[in-house]
Formats: C-alpha cells, structure tokens, sequence
C-alpha cells in the first residue's frame, strides 16, 4: 500500500529555518513526480515546491529564493528546506506523489497524499 509521512513540522520565529521530511513506502516513488503543497485554515491546498522524475525544479513564486526541494529516489524520500520563514507560511504542509504529471502543482492530479506535518511561524 503506497504511503506517504510527513516529518519536520514545527513552531518557529519569523526568519527561521525549518526543514520537512517525506518518506515514501509501498510503491516505486522513482516513477513519480514528488511535490510539497501546504494548507491554511480556511483556504484552498496550494503547491509549494514539486520536483519531477528527471529531477526539474519548480517552486511557487511566494517560496522562490526561500525553499529548496530535493529528492533522493535511493532513500526514497522527499526534502523541503525552509529559510526565511513568514507567518504568511503558516499552514499544515502535505507531501503528494503524482504520475506521468511533470511539474504540475495541481492537487487534483496527485494520485498519493500524506497526513501533513503543522508549520507555523509567529511573528
């Protein structure tokens, strides 16, 4: 059974550094693009930080130059280090896992969802 956990998530001052951790089970997560998307109270999932299987990078614009995705398909686990941090960040943060999807940030076509790990920054 495929599975995704989130790790990482915790309470932080504005301008700090968190680092989150996805681990990837019961399916081949080589074969699969693997994004972070976050939530807030009251809004839509949005996408942060994708990395497809040829290893291209994308990030949403309020993220870029702030949030590092990596993957390592050895380990089998997804990375999102976070540098700067906002109280806007605040929000639970989700690792999903999509197929044949490239670079896509749309949470509709991601076929595996973790739990969620609680990012919240105070300022």
């Amino acid at each position: 059974q495929a599975q995704l956990e989130e790790s990482g998530g915790a309470a932080v001052q504005a301008g700090g550094s968190l680092s989150l951790s996805c681990a990837a089970s019961g399916f081949t997560s080589s074969r699969f693009s693997l994004a972070w998307f976050r939530q807030a109270p009251g809004k839509e999932r949005e996408g942060v930080a994708v990395v497809d299987t040829a290893g291209r990078l994308r990030y949403a614009d309020f993220v870029k130059g702030r949030f590092t995705i990596s993957r390592d398909n050895d380990m089998n686990t997804l990375t999102l280090r976070m540098n700067s941090l906002k109280p806007e960040d605040t929000a639970m943060y989700y690792c999903g896992a999509a197929l044949s999807r490239g670079l896509s940030m749309f949470p509709t076509e991601y076929n595996y969802w973790g739990q969620g790990t609680q990012v919240t920054v105070s300022s």
